[in-house]
């Protein structure tokens, strides 16, 4: 039999002597059992999701019956379509696509076409289009307005002025996906009112647990993403609306793939939670969901997640046990525990292995082609200024002022809420 592990180095005719034994390799022959295999598969990954889609099925249903004209089943077709449809668990805009088309069916079954004396269900079918339609148009166009910063091409919306004047003249509070699409577009919008970011907030109490997965994550990151930027600007309440938000995601499963959690996202939390001074929150949440870390990167998070929680508790002889002698494969892991260490061994007055750290830190930035080159300026600045706070005494007001001077004026520096800090010891006024 053919070895699993060496899968890749199997050659085609080795595996013409498993399907085919005995009988001479036939390229040709060889490329149409590919392809034919290729099908089989093709049609097999599509029959899985047609499977896994009971309201799509009921549809389809609908459709054959109408087709082959069974009026024996309309009736029944009807009822449990229409029943799918009502407890399907989301709302979001597929929900409002799949009452489109058991409307259309319905109406066709009907035959609402000939029985023109009777009231039909057209304004149930145009309601329901509507409803997807509007959804989708306003859920890209929120992604192309966030894109917009870092996108430079120009993305042409069909209608959406149209649409856009349409909401604010027509109420769809009480359609999730149109509801919270149209808040995303008012915060991105209108940044400075923050009416609209706390309107948000609200519906995503009420709805968030009603899309898939998958969208309600996104939607998440847009109401984080617009407290990155208030914090950013220096509104520092967004730092609890931030927590709050992730707190929220946590509560509702939302921030999980799969069951897991994403590092990054393990970090986030952590940092933020210890912004805010909730130190015994920190530690039962990295406890608690430290299992929940792919495994594969589950000890490095674990262990600099830690030392960040050790370090806002002021353990630095925990912070080096932590970090002394790890070595992360990932950069960003690798570039934030050294900044950890350097700000754990001033705090410490730990002088001499802080100047090694500083050297052989810089020495890793410039050997590392593959940092950005903006996270090196970061973190080189970072070194340059440490160096100088070292040497500034406590009560030298002319040399305190002209490194705070300095470092105001430059405007990349890694850990720079620190070092505000230190210079702010240094004048004695922290």
């Amino acid at each position: 039999m053919i070895n699993k592990d060496r899968l890749e180095e199997v050659k085609k005719e080795e595996i013409w002597k498993e399907v085919v034994p005995g009988k001479e390799y036939d390229d040709t022959r060889f490329r149409k059992y590919t392809s034919d295999l290729s099908k089989l598969v093709e049609s097999f990954l599509a029959q899985q999701c047609f499977d896994d889609d009971k309201i799509g099925k009921s549809i389809y249903l609908m459709e054959s019956i109408d087709k082959k004209k069974i009026d024996k089943l309309y009736n029944s077709s009807i009822r449990v379509a229409k029943k799918l449809s009502e407890s399907y668990p989301h709302r979001s805009s597929e929900h409002y696509y799949h009452k489109y088309e058991i409307e259309k069916n319905y109406y066709k079954l009907t035959d609402y076409d000939i029985k023109r004396s009777k009231v039909s269900n057209v304004e149930e079918i145009a309601a329901n289009l509507d409803k997807f339609y509007i959804s989708e148009k306003l859920k890209y166009y929120c992604s192309v307005l966030s894109s917009q910063s870092t996108v430079a091409h120009k993305y042409e919306i069909r209608f959406i002025d149209e649409i856009i004047e349409h909401l604010q003249e027509n109420d769809y509070e009480d359609t999730p996906p149109i509801a919270i699409y149209l808040q995303i577009y008012l915060a991105l919008k209108d940044f400075d009112n923050e009416e609209h970011y706390f309107k948000l907030k609200s519906l995503l109490e009420h709805y968030g647990l009603l899309f898939p997965l998958n969208e309600a994550s996104n939607i998440y990151k847009y109401a984080l993403n617009y407290c990155t930027r208030k914090i950013n600007r220096g509104n520092q309440k967004f730092l609890h609306e931030y927590f709050d938000l992730y707190v929220e995601t946590l509560n509702k499963e939302i921030i999980f793939d799969k069951g897991e959690i994403s590092p990054w996202h393990f970090k986030n939390i952590v940092t933020t939670a210890l912004r805010l001074g909730k130190f015994e929150w920190t530690e039962k949440f990295i406890f608690k969901y430290k299992d929940r870390i792919p495994e594969e990167l589950r000890n490095n998070a674990i262990t600099f997640n830690l030392a960040q929680l050790y370090f806002y508790q002021k353990k630095y002889n925990k912070v080096i046990e932590q970090l002394q002698f790890v070595e992360y494969d990932d950069l960003s892991y690798n570039i934030n525990s050294k900044t950890m260490l350097i700000a754990t061994y001033y705090e410490l007055d730990e002088i001499e292995p802080l100047y090694s750290l500083l050297e052989s830190f810089r020495v890793y930035l410039n050997r590392h082609k593959d940092i950005a080159e903006q996270i090196r300026n970061l973190c080189l600045n970072l070194i340059k200024f440490t160096k100088k706070l070292v040497k500034v005494l406590p009560g030298d007001q002319e040399s305190i002022q002209k490194l705070k001077n300095e470092v105001e004026a430059t405007k990349n520096i890694a850990s720079i809420r620190w070092l505000r800090e230190k210079i702010a010891e240094l004048e004695g006024n922290y």
